[in-house]
């Protein structure tokens, strides 16, 4: 049995969720990923547990990918970030195949431990591709949360209207109500 989730923002795709594997707690940065036991939830959160392995050897390849995309979500653009991404997705690739069914697809690993990794960094170009301007990192100051905006009009500022916009409203009002007293 798996461990719960202990991160209070869960349920992005599956490259911000690697991100939002480091959060802040109490001003203090926490780290999913400390451990393979970390490693195995949040495979289990994302139904990869099955797939990929959850060892040490599987965990420094996530992490990899994790420096990786934050690069690339930091410096949009940068050959630098572009190149570490490649770096990752270079350990894996995907062969077309043809099944009873049909067309198909079969993703080969060259070390199996390279497998969440490169499945993370690939989805990260699927997001570059359908909505790279919808990727967006909270609006609250001490939140280092990644998002992809859903929003119909592509306004959303928080990861979460419940943890981060509900303390910057309220931010806000103290503000106001502090300035109408003095």
């Amino acid at each position: 049995m798996t461990e719960a989730d202990p991160r209070p923002f869960v349920g992005e795709p599956l490259a911000l969720d690697l991100l939002n594997t480091l959060w802040l707690e109490h001003g203090r940065q926490e780290d999913l990923l400390g451990s393979p036991t970390g490693l195995r939830v949040w495979l289990a959160g994302h139904g990869l547990a099955d797939r990929f392995s959850a060892d040490a050897a599987s965990l420094e390849a996530v992490l990899a990918a994790r420096e990786a995309l934050a690069a690339a979500v930091t410096a949009p653009g940068s050959p630098s970030a572009a190149r570490q991404v490649d770096e990752i997705l270079g350990h894996g690739r995907i062969r077309p195949t043809l099944t009873a069914e049909g067309p198909g697809e079969t993703t080969e690993f060259e070390d199996p431990a390279w497998g969440a990794a490169w499945t993370a960094a690939h989805d990260y170009l699927r997001l570059l591709a359908t909505a790279p301007d919808r990727i967006r990192l909270c609006d609250q100051p001490d939140c280092i949360r990644y998002f992809l905006d859903t929003s119909r009009n592509g306004a959303r500022r928080w990861c979460s209207m419940a943890l981060c916009g509900n303390r910057a409203k309220a931010a806000r009002h103290y503000a106001r109500a502090r300035s109408t007293r003095d």
